[in-house]
């Protein structure tokens, strides 16, 4: 890895941010420019989903209450908008943001919220520099320069709280990681890998960027990796280099193991 790693990054035509933490230990293996700000375009629905479950077991709201859904809702690029609901429960909707990440579903839950309200939990939890801006698939408010952003540092953060299960109560903690791990979404992170490995992740991408970051629960040891990719002129090509750079990383730690026994 110590080789492979810095070539790929190195030879990258793109602007490289890059996380990967033992979650045993807490040691951090690797990091590529942890701090600096960027698009986050999907993974804003991370700490988002933590919000929603932190305001259901606060303020003991039932997970199957249902929300209205209005056409006006519909967005492109939505399982709800395709079968045109016009209602789902809480549950539903962190569910669909979530596996499919579906904008539709991730809106209606911004307009439950509010996004003042989502922004305040957000720095109560510690993400300093992750702020949402704008719904999804507001391409106005994103053409003038407003957009949604985060950090690889705020991104370590919530995993690893997630990981520990210290932000939520404990079923709520495991119902976050559960729903993390039902990510239908599977062309980065896991586009390499042959085991049938558990990852709790979360994709993003726009014209420009690629992400994804999450646990991977691998018999080595359970481990964050996060690879962010901004300045994208190619998705395709990110995608596959997020997937490259996931193998060698959990095949490094596999071996790692192998060397221990």
């Amino acid at each position: 890895m110590e080789q492979m790693l810095p070539q790929l990054l190195q030879k990258s035509p793109y602007k490289m941010h890059m996380i990967v933490k033992d979650l045993s230990t807490d040691e951090i293996i690797i990091s590529e420019r942890y701090d600096d700000v960027f698009s986050s375009a999907s993974l804003i629905k991370v700490p988002i989903l933590l919000a929603v479950l932190h305001h259901v077991q606060t303020n003991k709201v039932a997970l199957h209450q249902v929300l209205t859904i209005s056409p006006k809702d519909w967005v492109d690029f939505s399982g709800i908008s395709e079968q045109q609901l016009q209602a789902a429960s809480i549950y539903e909707l962190l569910v669909w943001m979530i596996i499919t990440s579906d904008n539709t579903a991730t809106n209606v839950l911004i307009d439950f919220m509010g996004m003042n309200v989502l922004n305040r939990y957000f720095r109560e939890i510690g993400l300093t520099h992750t702020i949402l801006q704008r719904k999804m698939m507001d391409f106005e408010r994103l053409a003038n320069g407003v957009d949604n952003v985060t950090t690889a540092r705020d991104m370590t953060h919530i995993f690893t709280h997630m990981y520990h299960q210290d932000l939520l109560m404990p079923s709520y903690s495991a119902l976050a990681i559960d729903i993390l791990s039902r990510q239908r979404v599977h062309e980065s992170l896991r586009r390499y890998l042959i085991d049938d490995v558990t990852i709790a992740h979360k994709t993003g991408g726009l014209e420009t960027v690629d992400h994804d970051v999450g646990i991977v629960y691998s018999d080595a040891k359970d481990y964050l990796i996060g690879v962010f990719i901004t300045e994208v002129t190619n998705n395709q090509d990110a995608r596959q280099l997020i997937g490259r750079i996931s193998k060698v990383v959990y095949e490094y730690l596999i071996q790692q193991k192998g060397a221990l026994k």
